[in-house]
């Protein structure tokens, strides 16, 4: 029997080499992979119900509990009351006032002149930043930079801009490179501002000090920084630079703020621009009106007299994780940031390790290659202001009885050579 167009096509994705992979470990990993759970509750205190059995969720980034918040869930039904579920066009062609009212809100309360909204960070990453770019001008990334900033870089690629990347973190390989592409007419810097696997914090300074030496703009991905650092949570670049002047900052609306979207803070100037120059804000649908009502009263949030309380129970909760995982003698990085990351080891036992701890009461993500390299997995715990202290306890408890059962890197055994990014890991 001949075989359907279809079927060549699943036929060819099958011999795709990481799609092997992956089927690869489904099959073998089918009881402790944990990658396609089901859940059908969420509670208050980050409980989580799956396959019937309660868990304290410890692998979702609402960094402040706002998903719960009653004043948010208010807002976004008093959004479908007053719009509906969606607004149907492009914002090329009409914006509800709702969508301009978020824009200015986050705008004032960033400390830039304007903001665009986005979707999600992704669809920002991949419209925004190849627009930026010509063929006479470079695009320059992080070699950890998130993957949609990378995916971003291969249209701009593709439009036949200059592509490169720099040792992560690294201002004086940053140098090298600048050097290395001149002549250029302008160039653009893609950094992470908080790294989403290690909670990493980029050398800001360094790096911004080097991009005005040679003529660069920095466009930082802000996303796991946004709600969370800084004054009212307004993220790492003014709290490292001062001010916005030579940067485009993308910030979270979906993680810390637990609403929906993204949005580049900017210029008035280059607000016009980014709407002219990126194809996901052109041809893409806008945020949905009643996640925007959603999004305006985050940002009342953010600068109320609720916030810092919010800020602080997080802060000890993060505190006390990292004291903890210290404690304990395991391999982490971060600590400064609600992510944190536990180095385990091959796959195998990274996988089960987080089926152990599942099967304890706790879920926590068990990263693997390709996410990060090959025998190099991770946990990756994400802190909430709303766990409470004894469910940190207890997952330190399950943690310990976890050393107990498999062996595990410890932090007197192992030099730490860099931290990893997005995509990456490298340990000696």
């Amino acid at each position: 029997m001949s075989t359907s167009p279809m079927q060549e096509l699943a036929g060819a994705l099958r011999n795709h080499g990481l799609v092997r992979f992956y089927e690869h470990f489904a099959a073998r990993f089918a009881d402790v992979h944990l990658k396609e759970l089901t859940l059908t509750a969420v509670g208050r205190r980050r409980a989580m119900t799956t396959s019937g059995r309660e868990l304290v969720n410890f692998g979702f980034d609402s960094f402040l509990g706002l998903d719960q918040h009653p004043r948010v869930k208010k807002a976004v039904m008093r959004g479908v009351r007053k719009w509906g579920t969606q607004f149907g066009a492009s914002r090329a062609f009409a914006s509800a006032a709702v969508n301009v009212e978020a824009e200015e809100k986050i705008a004032c309360w960033l400390g830039t002149e304007a903001a665009v909204l986005f979707p999600s960070v992704t669809l920002a990453n991949v419209g925004a930043l190849p627009g930026l770019v010509t063929s006479q001008d470079v695009l320059v990334l992080d070699q950890f930079a998130h993957n949609s900033m990378q995916e971003g870089a291969k249209i701009a690629k593709a439009n036949s801009v200059r592509i490169a990347t720099f040792a992560h973190n690294d201002p004086a390989d940053l140098e090298r490179v600048l050097q290395s592409l001149q002549p250029y007419r302008c160039a653009v810097l893609a950094i992470d501002g908080v790294y989403s696997m290690s909670g990493a914090v980029a050398r800001m300074v360094e790096l911004n000090e080097v991009a005005k030496r040679h003529h660069a703009v920095l466009f930082i991905d802000d996303a796991h920084a946004t709600g969370v650092i800084g004054e009212q949570g307004r993220g790492t670049v003014l709290q490292a630079l001062g001010s916005y002047d030579n940067t485009l900052v993308v910030g979270c609306l979906s993680k810390a703020c637990s609403v929906f979207g993204a949005f580049v803070g900017c210029t008035r100037e280059m607000r016009q621009l980014i709407k002219m120059c990126s194809s996901t804000y052109i041809f893409g649908g806008p945020v949905p009106p009643p996640y925007l009502e959603g999004v305006c009263e985050v940002i009342d949030l953010l600068q109320s007299d609720e916030y810092p309380k919010l800020r602080g129970q997080l802060d000890r909760n993060i505190a006390r994780m990292a004291a903890g995982l210290n404690r304990l003698g395991l391999v982490v990085l971060g600590g400064e940031t609600p992510i944190m990351t536990v180095l385990i080891g091959d796959e195998e036992t990274a996988l089960r390790a987080g089926k152990f701890v599942f099967e304890r009461g706790y879920y926590i993500q068990s990263v693997t290659f390709p996410a990060v390299p090959y025998h190099q997995g991770v946990l990756r715990i994400q802190i909430n202001a709303n766990h409470r202290p004894a469910a940190i306890d207890g997952l330190l408890s399950a943690l310990a009885e976890l050393q107990q059962t498999m062996p595990l890197p410890r932090i007197e055994h192992t030099r730490v050579k860099v931290n990893f990014g997005s995509d990456m890991l490298a340990v000696a």
